[in-house]
């Protein structure tokens, strides 16, 4: 129902970013999802694919459009996960689903968070989003999984309609501001 109810949406920010940053206009990575079994995550585009003189990735920063960062600003890169969540590799709300390259560094306990399906909104998401510490982010999604409930997910909905307007707990680039968590964690835990 969300997919028909945004397609006119979609099918504008698509034109827009095919116009702006040219082919291909949908981003894809391999995430993992619900017993960490990998699947393909699909966002809008919001870099480019520009290469410095050795011919290596220029940094995140470096390549985000003022596209990009308006379409992550408002949340609308997300609107394509609503296809994941058709295919049932996503759920409307659960926790994040992070870069396959975390994997190795969650405790024992934080691996609960892949019991369930991962979602576009979570608890993490509306307690403070990137704004909070990683083990702050993974801390709640631990708890949104010990809690799981219709009730908690419906107040989770309302809470990021109301963060996404308000743009709470948003950072543009959040690897500008913090560690990635692998590299967090590799600075002074163990995996267990």
């Amino acid at each position: 129902v969300l997919l028909v109810l945004f397609a006119p949406i979609l099918v504008v920010i698509g034109i827009v970013i095919r116009i702006k940053l040219g082919s291909p206009v949908l981003f894809r990575q391999e995430r993992p999802g619900r017993n960490e079994e990998i699947f393909r995550l699909i966002k809008f585009r919001t870099m480019t694919d520009r290469y410095d003189e050795y011919g290596c990735l220029l940094p995140d920063s470096e390549r985000l459009t003022g596209l990009g960062k308006m379409l992550r600003r408002t949340s609308l890169d997300e609107l394509p996960e609503l296809w994941n969540v058709l295919c049932g590799d996503m759920s409307l709300v659960g926790p994040r689903p992070l870069l396959i390259r975390y994997s190795p560094y969650f405790r024992k306990e934080e691996r609960l968070r892949f019991t369930v399906r991962p979602g576009i909104t979570g608890l993490a998401q509306v307690s403070g989003r990137n704004d909070l510490s990683w083990d702050a982010r993974i801390a709640a999604d631990v708890e949104y999984v010990e809690k799981l409930s219709f009730g908690l997910d419906i107040r989770i909905l309302f809470l990021t309609l109301e963060r996404v307007v308000r743009r709470k707990g948003l950072q543009v680039n959040p690897g500008a501001a913090m560690l990635d968590f692998d590299e967090e964690r590799k600075r002074g835990w163990r995996p267990s």
